[in-house]
Order: structure tokens, then sequence, then C-alpha cells
């Protein structure tokens, strides 16, 4: 990140935090993270928004991992807007944009959270970067059918735009904006383990679509693998907040419980499970934030930085949390302390948009093509 920014950057975790620190374990509410102008933080001026860059939308998402908190904010900042800013302009996405900044719309693109790239990368999906789109449009006669479902779409029940990656017959890549109530639309909440997400299904079927529905991707070299790696990068912050908030919350825990007379933390065993801990941490914040200086650069190598990041930064949170759950002791393990929220988050993450094994394949490929 860069230096110039630095002091708001500080800013913004701070507000982040006491805002998200007043919700507590409660749904943060939607209103106020538009009033915060959290909802229109990288979306232009002609749309009443403030114009950042993903960075610092980075830096939300990381205080949300931090805080565990149950916002649908990840889905529609990384994923929702990402796409809408993927999309040749027009009324339509301009109308969804400024609804969004106002906090009137929710738009939830949707991604399977299972998705991967396809084996063979660029050559099996031309021009998507390896990631294939699940739903199919069809011209029949003067109207066009939108066919296709998706698994494991992160905050699918909170959407009130549905934004569908979708082909077009003629191969045509883009964007079906539809509403969830639509005829056809099929939406289905899928619980998971961890508590303070939620995710659903989405099928369409034959689902008639008017032209002005459908929003080609504008000149974008692999608009849907771009996409992809917006959402991956998120968790990945997503993540790194986790493994912070752990790592703050044992170290406080270790200088405060006393065993044998002396704080645990004085004990060389504690104190090397928290140097390890810290070397993780600084080693996946230095993966995120490569990942993220890519992106801002537009730079070819962008799929890759992000796949390392995601890569290493699901697992450590994984660890982290586990650690952390140890050395806690037996408090640790009980539903009062909490920490079974954050490792729960933080498995689920490690899943999300690809496994540790699937971003590590890729890059053996990648390297194996080179």
């Amino acid at each position: 990140m860069s230096e110039n920014f630095s002091e708001f950057h500080d800013e913004l975790r701070t507000v982040a935090r006491d805002l998200l620190g007043k919700a507590g374990e409660t749904a943060v509410e939607w209103p106020a993270l538009a009033r915060a102008g959290w909802t229109g933080l990288e979306v232009g001026a002609g749309f009443d928004g403030a114009a950042a860059t993903f960075t610092e939308i980075a830096i939300l998402l990381e205080e949300i991992g931090r805080a565990a908190a149950r916002t649908p904010y990840p889905a529609v900042a990384a994923a929702g807007i990402g796409a809408l800013h993927l999309l040749e302009p027009n009324s339509r996405r301009d109308a969804v944009l400024r609804e969004t900044v106002a906090g009137t719309a929710l738009p939830v693109a949707v991604l399977g959270g299972d998705m991967v790239p396809a084996a063979g990368g660029e050559t099996a999906c031309a021009g998507t970067g390896g990631i294939v789109p699940t739903f199919e449009l069809v011209q029949t006669g003067p109207g066009i059918l939108l066919s296709g479902s998706a698994e494991y779409v992160l905050d699918l029940p909170a959407a009130t735009v549905l934004l569908v990656p979708a082909r077009a017959a003629d191969g045509t890549l883009g964007i079906a904006v539809l509403e969830p109530g639509a005829p056809g639309v099929r939406i289905t909440e899928q619980p998971v383990v961890d508590a303070t997400r939620s995710f659903g299904r989405v099928a369409a079927d034959d689902v008639a679509l008017d032209p002005q529905s459908f929003l080609p991707f504008a000149a974008t070299d692999r608009p849907l693998r771009h996409l992809y790696d917006r959402a991956a990068l998120a968790v990945a912050c997503d993540s790194l907040g986790i493994a912070a908030a752990m790592l703050d919350a044992t170290v406080d825990y270790a200088r405060v419980r006393e065993q044998f007379g002396r704080p645990i933390g004085s004990f060389q065993a504690v104190k090397h499970a928290c140097a390890d801990i810290l070397v993780e941490l600084t080693i996946a914040r230095q993966l995120v934030a490569a990942a993220l200086t890519a992106m801002a650069g537009t730079s070819p190598d962008t799929s890759r930085t992000v796949a390392m990041a995601k890569s290493f930064t699901g697992e450590a949170a994984v660890r982290i949390a586990g650690k952390a759950m140890q050395l806690h002791g037996g408090i640790g393990y009980t539903w009062e302390s909490g920490i079974h929220r954050y490792l729960k988050r933080a498995t689920l993450n490690r899943s999300l948009y690809g496994s540790p094994a699937d971003h590590r394949r890729e890059l053996a490929q990648r390297y194996r093509d080179h």
C-alpha cells in the first residue's frame, strides 16, 4: 500500500474497527455502512462515490475478518461492484451503481464458492482465464432464455440484484441482471457451519430476459478471471483479519493468565508459539499486499499472486486460529471465548474460491507451461 495514503488508511481502519465493534456478534446494519461511505468507496465520483481503489476496500475486508462480522459487504464490494465495473456503461448498469452507493441496492455476483479454474486454463477456456460460466443464454425467436445454476454463492440471501455471469450463443460473455424474485429463478439458502456468513444456491430454468438485461463485458482481458481473482483476494483479506485478531487475543491472554505464579506469556513454549504465529501472519500480509499491488497495476501476474496469497493465507488462518484455541487452554474450547467463530470462519475461507491445493495445482501448471 502506498505510503502517500498511510494516514488515510490508518484513519479508515480505525473508523471501521469502531463501527464493526459496536455491532458485536449481531449483523451490521447495511444503512450504517452506506452512511459511512463504504458502499461507494470504489465507485466513481459521477455516481456519488469516493473513486478509491480495491486497496482501500481490502482494509475494510480485513477489519470485517478481524471482527468476524456478519455483513454482505464483502460479496457486494468485491464481486458485485467489481462485476459492474467490468460492464459496458449503460443506463441499467449506471442505475444499479447509483442505488448501491445510496445503500438501496445489494448487487451480488453469482460466483459459486466452490468454483475453481478449469483444467487446461487458457487453452480449455479461451478468453475466460480458466473460469467457465455456469449459465448460458439461448436465443428463441425474439426472446432470450437464461439457464444454469451455482452453488454456495456468498451472501446470496441478502441480494436485491443478481449479477449472473453468462455466455451467449455467439460466445459473448457478459452479465445477466436479474431480480431475485423473477419467474424461473429459484434461490435456496445453504446452511454452513460458519454462523457469521450466509450462502445460497441459485438456479435459472429458462428465465426470460429482455435484451437490456444482458450486459456484455467491456473490452477487458479475461473479465471472468479478474472477477474470480477479486473474490479470492477478498477472502484472503478476511483470513488475514482473522489471523491478526487471533494473534492479538492470544498475546493479551498470555499476559494476564497466570500459572505457577507467573504469566504464561513468560514460558518459552508460549513465546515460541506466539512468535510462530507472528511469522505466519507477516508472510501472509506480504503476500496479500503483493496481490493488491498486482491487481491495482493490472499486472499479467495478478492471478499468480492472488493464488499465492489465497493458498497461504487460507491455510495460515486455520493454523493460527487452532493454535490460539490451544494456547487459551480449556477456556479456548468454550462457547464464551468466541474463538470457535474465528476457527469456523477461517476453515470456510480456506475452501472458498479454490482450496490451497487447487491454487497450488494451478501455480504448478503455470510453471510447467513456461
